[in-house]
C-alpha cells in the first residue's frame, strides 16, 4: 500500500479539485470531499498501472515537504 499527498482546491464552479504532486499530471475532481477521494484514489491506482517497477519505486521516493504561499507582483 502507498500513500500520496494530495492537494485539494475548491472548484469555482462547485465541487473539488484534486491534484497529486509526486504523479505528474495525476488530477480528479468530485461533487464532494467523499467523492472526490474515491476518485483520487482510483487516479494515483491507474497511474501507478502505467509505470514501471522502476519509474513506481523513483517516484515513491520523492516527499512533498510543504505547501508555501509566495507574492508575486503582476
Amino acid at each position: 500500500m502507498y500513500e500520496f499527498d494530495v492537494i485539494i482546491l475548491e472548484d469555482e464552479t462547485g465541487g473539488y479539485l484534486a491534484f497529486m504532486p509526486a504523479l505528474p499530471g495525476c488530477h480528479t475532481q468530485g461533487d464532494t470531499l467523499g467523492e472526490l477521494i474515491d476518485n483520487a484514489k482510483e487516479a494515483i491506482e491507474l497511474y501507478l498501472e502505467t509505470l514501471t517497477k522502476e519509474e513506481r519505486e523513483d517516484l515513491l521516493r520523492q516527499r512533498v515537504v510543504g505547501i508555501q504561499k509566495v507574492k508575486a507582483l503582476v
